[in-house]
């Protein structure tokens, strides 16, 4: 009787516990890109929810993906969009992805302080990591060779600047990196390199950019410009040519823990870590 009464007790107290400390844990994986903001959300939200755990993992958004599509991760974190072949993959595996726009960014282009480039076109930059342009003089520079760098290929970054730079937003387009393009695992390897090599060249979300580190190069949809920076603001009334989205995928019906955290991230909260971290929130 006495085992019997535990028991009871045991259940009635799980039954008055608070949703949020019986939601578990949440899986998100993907974009390297945003798994600083990711982290921050995840911390923030378990602040409000101690019942619940948020383990965040990059690798890049085709990481991230692929785990929505085996059904690995709850959510899956991209710097770009899903392509109709992944989703016609998830769809094969009984999981309907489903798109949330959390943020918005400026993918930036960045170059060493000391290097006096300060502005090229959309065709210039695709010069240069097609193999095209070679040599820094070339755009203005000085007479050095120019060291092109990229994100590995299962980055949404690499993507995204590849079929909206390198094919000039053409979908069937065949252009590809050069060669000669060093692919670096992460935004921060970027970041570090361009710090410290004169003749490099990157790009990485605006959340990464540290002024005075580098230089962010103003870019032009043509060679007549206008010349744009990347900022906040010139990504919120869409001057600048290389703005994007920061997503979030689900399956249509997520665990109830995966949607609140989800619906956390767009709350007020939520769009003060995006601005902490000097990404962009989305437009009111």
């Amino acid at each position: 009787m006495r085992q019997l009464l535990l028991v009871l007790v045991a259940a009635s107290l799980a039954g008055c516990a608070r949703p949020q400390e019986r939601q578990g844990s949440i899986q998100v994986k993907g974009s390297d890109t945003m798994v600083n903001l990711v982290q921050a959300w995840a911390a923030a939200y378990m602040r409000e929810h101690p019942g619940t755990s948020v383990a965040v993992t990059g690798g890049g958004s085709g990481t991230g993906i692929a785990a929505l599509i085996e059904g690995t991760t709850d959510v899956a974190a991209c710097s770009r969009e899903m392509a109709p072949e992944e989703i016609r993959q998830a769809q094969r595996n009984g999981i309907t992805p489903v798109r949330h726009a959390v943020a918005l960014d400026a993918l930036t282009v960045i170059v060493n302080p000391r290097n006096p480039v300060s502005r090229l076109s959309m065709g210039q930059l695709a010069a240069i990591y097609t193999g095209n342009i070679t040599n820094w003089r070339q755009v203005g520079g000085p007479g050095q060779r120019i060291v092109a760098l990229a994100r590995e290929r299962n980055s949404g970054t690499h993507v995204f600047f590849l079929e909206h730079v390198l094919r000039g937003g053409n979908p069937r387009g065949k252009q590809e990196y050069a060669p000669g393009v060093l692919l670096l695992p992460s935004s921060q390897a970027i970041a570090d390199e361009v710090a410290a090599n004169p003749q490099a060249i990157g790009y990485l979300g605006l959340g990464y950019y540290q002024p005075g580190k580098q230089k962010a190069i103003a870019v032009a949809r043509t060679g007549a410009g206008p010349f744009v920076a990347p900022s906040v603001q010139s990504v919120h009334n869409r001057s600048y040519p290389l703005a994007r989205p920061l997503l979030l995928y689900t399956s249509a019906h997520p665990r109830p823990a995966a949607a609140s955290f989800v619906a956390f991230v767009t709350t007020p909260e939520g769009e003060r870590i995006v601005q902490r971290l000097d990404f962009v929130p989305l437009p009111r």
